[in-house]
C-alpha cells in the first residue's frame, strides 16, 4: 500500500462515518480509528516500503455532525426481508453513470440477481440477491458510503 492510497483511505473512511478500519497485509498493518474529535492512523510497515515512516500523524480534525432531525413515524417493516452490505464501500446503483440502474422499486428479484455494486479499495463488487421477492424500499442514496451489515433494500418475500 502506497501513502496515496492510505490517504484514500483516510478519506474514505472519513466519510463513511465508520469507526474504526483495520488492513493487515504481509509485512504492513494499519489501523484507522475516528472519532468526534480527530482521525487517527497508526501504521507499521517494513523500513524498505516507505524509508524512515513507520507511524503517521494524526490527521485533521472531522467536521462537527449536524444535529439529528427529528424522528418521522415508523412503519411497520417486520414482514420485509432486509438486504444489508456484506462489506464497506460506496454503493452504487448501476454498473456506470450512462448504464441502467440494477433494480428499482417495485421490481421483482431472484436469488443469484445483481442488486448493486459495492466499491472497496477500487474494486467493484456485484452485490447479488439471495432472496426472491419484490423491492419494496432502497434505503441507501447511489454513490453513498455504506458500513458493514448495514440495510441496503427491503424486499417483501414471494
Amino acid at each position: 500500500m502506497d501513502i496515496k492510497q492510505i490517504q484514500d483511505l483516510i478519506r474514505f473512511v472519513s466519510k463513511s462515518g465508520v469507526n474504526e478500519v483495520s488492513i493487515e497485509q504481509e509485512n504492513f498493518k494499519i489501523t484507522i480509528k475516528t472519532n468526534t474529535a480527530a482521525t487517527i492512523v497508526n501504521a507499521t510497515v517494513p523500513d524498505a516500503s516507505f524509508g524512515h515512516v513507520h507511524q503517521a500523524a494524526p490527521a485533521a480534525a472531522l467536521p462537527a455532525a449536524a444535529p439529528a432531525p427529528a424522528a418521522a413515524p415508523v412503519a411497520d417493516t417486520s414482514h420485509y426481508i432486509t438486504v444489508k452490505s456484506p462489506m464497506i464501500g460506496t454503493f452504487y446503483r448501476s454498473a456506470s453513470p450512462d448504464k441502467p440502474l440494477f433494480v428499482n422499486v417495485g421490481d421483482e428479484i431472484k436469488p443469484g440477481g445483481v442488486l448493486c455494486i459495492i466499491e472497496a479499495m477500487k474494486l467493484f463488487n456485484e452485490i447479488e440477491s439471495e432472496v426472491s421477492g419484490r423491492i419494496v424500499k432502497i434505503l441507501v442514496d447511489n454513490a453513498s458510503p455504506v458500513e458493514y451489515d448495514q440495510p441496503l433494500f427491503l424486499v417483501e418475500p414471494m
